[in-house]
């Protein structure tokens, strides 16, 4: 087998002590194991919480790692470990929602098409037509299911009915809805969505015009998972690009658009590649 059907990923969190990378080391090497990447992260030597991700190779793992996860388990409870195993083999099924703004679909059909992002393309749902002759090109389904106040409960449902048993993570675009509470407990933790500027800073509408209002500096873009509490999830990826005077609101616009592809292609990268951990409304990313 490849390379990629034999590795194995693992993320793993707990209250720090003596031993964890050691015990891990020893448990993966007497199943014949060999740690391709580790990366580990304490928030205190003493007392804190222990994060790591171990990416390992094991022959024949196909058919070794369920017995593998029934004796993790033994160890991860003696460490009172929480932890995910994820084979390297199995790529996440994402669909990506979008809304008319497509730079951000761009940027994650290009990458997608030159094999950069480790997922399997489903499907492209959106409120309106803008993006379907680009999708629909590249052999991608494409779903329009318009939004409006009046039938938001059935166009969650039809989405949700579009997607059952075929979705890992979702991806928003730029899709200008607020997800329901009720949507989000189908994909908790596994949906990520890319926002204008530092957070809180300029929510709502027109919020380029008012940077230039404001002669703001710094033009930013955050990535982070969604949550009930709007653009309040954790964060998974930020960056910024420095402005002047000399921009007008259509150049901050422009910058921004810069940023938002590149934070969140980045940050959906490292969802897929399993290199973040979730610690309360925080994340820790091995990137």
């Amino acid at each position: 087998m490849t390379s990629r059907e034999n590795r194995g990923r693992l993320l793993i969190s707990c209250p720090d002590r003596i031993g964890i990378v050691g015990a891990i080391g020893q448990f993966l090497a007497s199943c014949g194991a060999n740690i391709a990447e580790s990366a580990q992260h304490s928030t205190a030597p003493w007392g804190g919480d222990f994060f790591m991700r171990v990416e390992f190779e094991l022959e024949d793992l196909p058919n070794r790692e369920e017995a593998l996860c029934r004796d993790f388990a033994k160890l991860a409870e003696e460490y009172q470990m929480r932890w995910r195993y994820h084979p390297a083999r199995k790529k996440k099924r994402m669909a990506i929602f979008v809304s008319r703004e497509l730079h951000c679909l761009q940027e994650l059909l290009w990458e997608w098409q030159d094999g950069l992002l480790d997922a399997e393309l489903k499907m492209v749902i959106s409120n309106h037509e803008d993006a379907r002759p680009l999708v629909e090109s590249l052999g991608i389904p494409y779903h329009h299911i318009p939004v409006s106040p009046e039938n938001k409960p059935e166009a969650e449902a039809k989405a949700l009915a579009l997607m059952d048993g075929q979705i890992d993570v979702i991806v928003l675009a730029r899709y200008m809805q607020i997800l329901s509470p009720s949507f989000l407990e189908h994909y908790p933790q596994r949906i990520i969505n890319i926002h204008h500027s530092f957070l809180p800073a300029f929510i709502g509408r027109n919020p380029y015009q008012r940077a230039y209002q404001r002669g703001v500096k710094l033009i930013g873009a955050t990535a982070h998972y969604v949550t009930e509490e709007l653009d309040e999830g954790p964060i998974i990826e930020q960056d910024v690009m420095r402005v002047d005077h000399r921009f007008t609101a259509l150049d901050l616009r422009i910058a921004g658009r810069q940023v938002e592809r590149a934070v969140l292609s980045r940050a959906v990268k490292w969802h897929l590649e399993d290199k973040v951990i979730v610690h309360g409304n925080k994340t820790i990313v091995f990137a």
